[in-house]
């Protein structure tokens, strides 16, 4: 009796101890950092950004990821790096992995059309962030982005007030597969073009738009060139920071660093540093951080069945040595 008495004993808690064990295993483990467990999300947001080493990109990308957090949903960030095929595959990813909404900085503005298109015919909304898709044929929700043409039409002021009386030759560097950059570039030139008319002497004379690309090493090979082909230049708008860094870099090694103004845009950290230290002399400043907070409100806006804006248009703020010397955020 006192045997199978035991026995019966031994097995109750044999099961309970495997019941607890279970329980455990189905309960979320705490996470490195102290925090519970990966929980249940309410669905998974796509983001593919033109390119990760521009800080710009890597703060739009960090704003959708912590905005989406707050409304419960995961976020994969991923980088084109320039390669809108890249890009394109990655949106095939996001369309098999069925995210709830994708977000895209495109490579190419034409290019990128066929992946939207692929998405919306798997009913995932697709939405821009400050690059434009140019494919008529491809459906997006919304475009949220900085008001690049004024910012472009700031820009132009800034070279216009760097050269002074004595105006000079000018070199821009562009980045034609973006929209974006297409109307920085439009903007410049318009307040460009209207100043010298209304001058007989002492003009703003574009020479030559080459391509930068938005890249530091191509900055400074087409300022090297430039400055081949035109030695008195004076001026050089870049359509984004790290391409008027780059083309600093090339001027300095040429010796040629106090001749040529530079204006930049962006007004990222590294951008606003070189504004302080005399490198740039001015930038239309953007606010990435904006950009993803309204992308990722726009996408529960859209979610909850309410009307978007097709264009969402953040404007530039011009940046001049006066505001770095006094920005707490530099050295």
């Amino acid at each position: 009796m006192n045997r199978l008495l035991l026995a019966i004993l031994g097995t109750s808690i044999l099961t309970a101890a495997t019941g607890c064990s279970n329980r455990e295993a189905a309960t979320p483990q705490a996470d490195a950092k102290g925090g519970s467990a990966s929980k249940a999300t309410k669905g998974t947001i796509g983001v593919s950004v033109l390119t990760l080493t521009n800080p710009f990109f890597k703060v739009i990308g960090d704003s959708i990821t912590e905005e989406a957090r707050k409304h419960g949903y995961d976020v994969i960030v991923t980088s084109g790096e320039f390669d809108v095929a890249r890009q394109q595959n990655q949106v095939k990813d996001f369309i098999v992995k069925k995210v709830a909404a994708i977000v895209l900085c495109p490579c190419d503005s034409k290019s990128i059309g066929p992946a939207i298109q692929e998405a919306a015919s798997a009913g995932i909304p697709v939405f821009t962030a400050d690059i434009a898709c140019l494919d008529p044929a491809a459906k997006v929700v919304s475009h949220i982005a900085t008001d690049n043409y004024g910012g472009g039409k700031q820009a132009g002021q800034a070279m216009i007030e760097a050269l002074g009386e004595a105006g000079g030759k000018v070199v821009i560097l562009d980045f034609k597969q973006a929209e974006s950059c297409q109307l920085r570039v439009q903007g410049f030139k318009e307040v460009i073009d209207a100043y010298n008319t209304k001058r007989g002497s002492g003009r703003v004379l574009i020479v030559a738009e080459l391509p930068g690309d938005g890249k530091k090493d191509q900055g400074f090979k087409c300022a090297e060139d430039a400055l081949q082909s035109h030695a008195d230049m004076a001026g050089i708008f870049a359509i984004n920071d790290p391409s008027a860094l780059g083309a600093r870099a090339a001027l300095e090694k040429a010796g040629k660093a106090d001749q040529v103004k530079i204006v930049g845009f962006d007004g990222q950290l590294e951008g606003k540093q070189g504004i302080k230290e005399g490198k740039i002399y001015a930038d239309p400043v953007q606010f990435p951080e904006k950009i993803g907070q309204m992308a990722v409100a726009s996408i529960f806006q859209f979610l909850a069945g309410e009307d978007v804006p097709a264009n969402q248009l953040i404007p530039t703020s011009l940046y001049r040595k006066k505001d770095g010397l006094s920005d707490p955020m530099l050295k």
